[in-house]
């Protein structure tokens, strides 16, 4: 069982609008997919599209529900544009998430990333990096981290799909150039999964540096036919390759374990991007809020 003390549970607004695809949960509002977050258990959430950008106002509807922010995706173009170009939105991100108590960013390097690609199979022409470019991502990550740091706050790093940090042996060389006291590892256990890539086995692995927790599970039918079928991974996430924990094919036993034994402290966040006019938001949270408190005590 996980410690409620010290572990906190929350889900991304990604599952009611898509910022990639706008079409998907264009119709539900903000209000609705906070509200749904707090009425299915949840009481941490990432920031999406439709979030107010203003922190009073923001505070204000997410206080009402008893729900605070506890990480947002953040870019990075540390291998394609000068540094200073990613430094200065980054601060511009983290001083709105230290004015929202936020401690985490989460950071995915977005160079060359085929990710957001319609036509582009996710599983061909991925970018590969360079020694230079290895040097450029490490170094820059660690100079952000610093940043981070000096606000009180932890810059975590997001392995994902389509992007130059996929692979497990990407993951292994990205550990193993960053500074462990300034960059930590977001584990995804979907996108590894998606990837082909033992979840388990990369947690027992980092563990000790991981300090935020993306719960994704996956529909293994669909990851093979997006394989055979080529297609990119925003088709993917359409015709339901993610879903929650619980409703798919990734064994979370494990992974629960590791966290618990380890003394895992932070958040564990759901985050499963479906089709919303498929996969009912307040449904299948509601799955993943049942599923996790099962299985961890949460």
């Amino acid at each position: 069982m996980l410690d409620k003390n010290k572990v906190r549970l929350g889900i991304a607004p990604i599952a009611w609008t898509n910022d990639d695809m706008p079409d998907l949960g264009k119709e539900n509002t903000f209000e609705q997919c906070v509200s749904e977050m707090a009425l299915a258990g949840f009481t941490g959430s990432e920031i999406g599209g439709k979030y107010p950008g203003d922190v009073s106002k923001l505070k204000k509807a997410l206080d009402m529900r008893g729900i605070q922010i506890c990480n947002c995706w953040f870019s990075s173009f540390l291998i394609s544009e000068p540094y200073e170009v990613t430094e200065r939105e980054f601060i511009r991100q983290t001083d709105f998430l230290k004015a929202m108590n936020a401690e985490v960013i989460g950071v995915s390097e977005q160079s060359y990333s085929i990710q957001g690609k319609l036509n582009q199979p996710v599983w061909e022409g991925k970018y590969e990096m360079n020694e230079e470019e290895w040097k450029l991502l490490a170094d820059g990550l660690n100079k952000l981290g610093r940043i981070a740091g000096d606000k009180g706050m932890k810059l975590t790093f997001h392995h994902h799909m389509g992007t130059v940090v996929q692979t497990e042996e990407e993951i292994d060389r990205f550990m193993e150039l960053v500074d462990p006291e300034l960059v930590y590892l977001l584990f995804d256990s979907g996108h590894l999964s998606f990837a082909g890539i033992d979840p388990e086995r990369v947690l027992k692995k980092y563990v000790s540096r991981v300090r935020h927790v993306h719960l994704k599970d996956i529909r293994k039918d669909i990851v093979n036919k997006s394989c055979s079928e080529k297609w990119s991974f925003l088709k993917g996430v359409r015709e339901g390759v993610f879903t929650v924990p619980g409703d798919g094919d990734v064994d979370f036993v494990p992974v629960f374990r590791i966290l618990e034994e380890a003394g895992y402290e932070g958040w564990v966040v759901v985050e499963a991007e479906q089709d919303p006019a498929k996969a009912d938001p307040l449904e299948y949270a509601i799955k993943a809020r049942k599923y996790i408190a099962e299985k961890t005590g949460l």
